[in-house]
């Protein structure tokens, strides 16, 4: 998830991580994450350039995605490597107190944690698959969108005059267009963005190149082309994610969970990606979990041993349709010297409408 969660870079991050000034952390988590995107878009061209060069393969870190402000919550090596990226990219935007967006700064979120069982996993997301299959998803057409917009809401750390604590923004709207190849989008989110009107998702490099749509940074197109058969579409998961997250399959859980959020799967894959969670060791069932507008529902989640961290995808108990998911803390860890305790919301999101429409900015059943 949307956490997106740390994902693999290069190595030699990690020895240029610790060289950097901390002060970084200081921006609200959603401008990191914005600015570590953009980053990491140039540094996917400088690698996929010297790939062709070389001849080899490298595993590649993600580019910009659907989820651009879910916090990294996952402290090991390769989570301060994009940490050293977090704090470049706030460089890039005038150094630490930057203060984008007006979405207010909180206290952090908390809620009650639900049990976990392993009972009836199979059985959920075979019921969860089947409502999927029957659901009406429209083929986009050239020139189209698809249009997500949610409620969402987040827990970071601020740090303020040396000092650090948690802090949260409270629950605000976003939305966000992609085209059906990737390459033209938008993004408002006032977590994230300068200003009200939001900031484009286009990002094609100096010298023209395309963008290339992946497991991490999907387009419409590319997920058309996804194997639908789950042990096929495991399978790739496993190999287009190797190396990135905390354990192969915390990172496949994870990435199933991005798709079912912001992205807008052809409606076979998207039946077959609960039979592909299905087969994830580790799933377990949560039977009361609520969505950032509080919605109740049956959540589908893993555990990150690592960072303490459990990824709920929330579905309403009776029509299993998906509303949200979330990242909360069940361990307690520290992190900059600031102790999460169980209960702390790092992430929260409420899907309020999903659709294809004609142009960017657009909204379903409005013009701009």
């Amino acid at each position: 998830m949307k956490a997106n969660q740390s994902r693999q870079s290069p190595a030699e991050w990690q020895e240029s991580a610790a060289l950097l000034p901390q002060t970084g952390r200081d921006l609200p988590t959603g401008r990191h994450q914005f600015h570590k995107e953009r980053l990491m878009a140039h540094i996917q061209q400088d690698l996929r350039r010297e790939e062709h060069a070389t001849g080899t393969g490298t595993a590649r870190p993600r580019r910009r995605g659907f989820r651009l402000p879910r916090p990294a919550i996952a402290l090991p090596v390769a989570a301060l490597a994009a940490t050293g990226a977090i704090v470049v990219g706030s460089a890039l935007n005038g150094g630490a107190g930057a203060n984008p967006g007006d979405v207010a700064t909180g206290p952090a979120l908390t809620t009650q944690l639900g049990t976990p069982t392993t009972k009836g996993v199979p059985q959920l997301l075979e019921q969860i698959s089947l409502v999927a299959a029957e659901g009406s998803r429209p083929t986009m057409k050239p020139g189209q969108y698809v249009y997500i917009e949610s409620q969402a809401a987040q827990t970071f750390v601020k740090t303020v005059d040396d000092k650090s604590s948690l802090a949260g923004h409270p629950l605000h709207k976003r939305q966000i267009w992609k085209s059906a190849d990737g390459t033209k989008g938008w993004l408002i989110d006032p977590s994230v963005n300068d200003g009200p009107e939001g900031e484009t998702l286009s990002l094609p490099d100096e010298q023209g190149n395309p963008f290339k749509a992946h497991i991490g940074a999907p387009s419409y197109d590319y997920l058309a082309t996804l194997p639908t058969d789950p042990d096929q579409l495991l399978k790739l998961i496993y190999k287009e994610t190797k190396g990135q997250g905390n354990t192969p399959d915390q990172q496949a859980f994870t990435t199933i969970g991005d798709l079912l959020g912001e992205s807008y799967p052809p409606a076979e894959l998207y039946s077959a990606l609960f039979k592909t969670a299905a087969k994830i060791p580790g799933v377990v069932v949560v039977n009361d979990a609520q969505d950032a507008i509080g919605r109740h529902g049956v959540a589908v989640a893993r555990l990150d041993e690592t960072s303490g961290t459990r990824e709920e995808w929330i579905f309403d108990k009776k029509t299993h349709v998906f509303l949200g998911e979330r990242s909360v803390q069940v361990k307690e860890v520290s992190e900059y010297g600031v102790t999460m305790k169980p209960g702390t919301v790092r992430y929260t999101d409420a899907i309020t409408a999903r659709a294809i429409v004609d142009g960017i900015r657009q909204t379903p059943g409005h013009t701009t």
